[in-house]
């Protein structure tokens, strides 16, 4: 795939006037018609992902695909990202208008001076946790006392295990905790060299899945340890000088997510076009299919549910800012980033779940929810 030309934000920014003059002259407001084309003239836009385009990330591609973007009168170019951190890094740099990113790496980034705002979150929980094997004789948090976990300590869920521990009453001075590469952890498990392992569920829940090995996942979440998953970011410079940009761009980003929530293996055949790589690979089919339904499962919270896709939950995430700062998983000297300055509703809640269409959705998930312990 591709990139087209990038746009830096702050370049061919339209007026607040422009943006009202447009919306009148088409009859309604992206408010009341978030489907309605925002620009009169083609922009070109550019996108990253948190990490390689997958199960878990791939709705943009999907959006291009099915003309939410140009429909909007947006040019979309989605790159590839390196981590979560890197990539809201690289839109706080300048190098994208744009970013989809896990809540964590955008709160880091905050946390060091970034001027970064989550417009709207897609995603509602990291599903940091634990996976054992099926037979494992860990059914509770005390039972991995005594046991090995493996861990990579650069992974996002790492400096989170602690707390959970905490909370649950764990002796870590009993666990016996094994320093693994990212590249050999789920092998690891596999080969009982340890116990169990930490992980992001969607992550290696669909490697381990797609190589038929029975696991059981350990949601930290469920504990009261958890973090907002995917969200839409941007530098906050771009937000107030370009909303209406900011506003086609969140709701052409969940009319996908829409899609892809309601024709899951439709969604997956434009993935397997866009990235052939994918399908070419051994249980690389089995990999996006797991990891598209594990993502989905975590986009029916309350908060979607009742409020409207991209709709977060502004005491929750101080209660996330608190927790990775009590984890220390942001830097020693960084400031702590406030709430609502952090995460906007601004953008969010346009585009709503009916009936019908939640009964579809939550029927399509139901096996990944079972995956995760929900």
């Amino acid at each position: 795939m591709k990139d087209s030309a990038r746009l830096t934000p702050g370049s061919n920014l339209i007026t607040r006037r422009q943006v009202l003059k447009m919306a009148a002259a088409a009859g309604a407001t992206l408010a009341s018609a978030p489907f309605a084309p925002a620009f009169a003239q083609t922009r070109s836009v550019s996108l990253v992902l948190p990490w390689v385009v997958n199960g878990s990330n791939y709705w943009p591609i999907v959006g291009k695909a099915k003309g939410f973007f140009k429909s909007r009168g947006i040019d979309l170019s989605v790159s590839r990202g390196n981590g979560s951190v890197a990539s809201a890094q690289a839109v706080g740099n300048k190098q994208f208008d744009f970013g989809v990113v896990f809540f964590g790496g955008t709160l880091v980034n905050a946390a060091r001076g970034l001027p970064l705002q989550a417009m709207a979150t897609v995603g509602y929980d990291a599903l940091m946790g634990n996976i054992v094997l099926a037979d494992s004789p860990i059914q509770a948090p005390k039972d991995f006392e005594g046991k090995r976990v493996g861990i990579v300590a650069t992974s996002a869920e790492a400096p989170y295990w602690p707390a959970f521990a905490a909370k649950t009453g764990i002796d870590l001075n009993t666990v016996t905790r094994q320093q693994l590469d990212a590249r050999m952890i789920e092998r690891a498990l596999m080969e009982k060299q340890v116990d169990a392992i930490t992980a992001i569920g969607s992550s290696s829940l669909p490697v381990l899945s797609s190589l038929n090995v029975e696991t059981r996942f350990i949601p930290w979440a469920k504990s009261g340890v958890g973090l907002y998953a995917a969200q839409i970011i941007a530098l906050r410079d771009t937000i107030n000088a370009d909303p209406g940009l900011c506003q086609a761009m969140v709701d052409g980003i969940l009319e996908s997510v829409l899609y892809t929530l309601k024709n899951p293996e439709e969604s997956l055949e434009i993935l397997y076009k866009d990235q052939p790589e994918i399908a070419l690979a051994k249980g690389g089919k089995d990999n996006a299919r797991i990891s598209q339904g594990l993502a989905q499962a975590t986009m029916l919270a309350d908060e979607a549910v009742n409020n409207g896709l991209g709709y977060s939950d502004i005491g929750k995430v101080a209660d996330m800012i608190k927790l990775a700062s009590q984890a220390g998983a942001l830097p020693a000297d960084g400031k702590l980033p406030v709430a609502e300055e952090l995460v906007s509703n601004r953008f969010a809640g346009k585009i709503k779940l009916a009936a019908d269409d939640l009964a579809l959705i939550r029927g399509n998930v139901a096996p990944y929810l079972k995956m995760i312990g929900a």
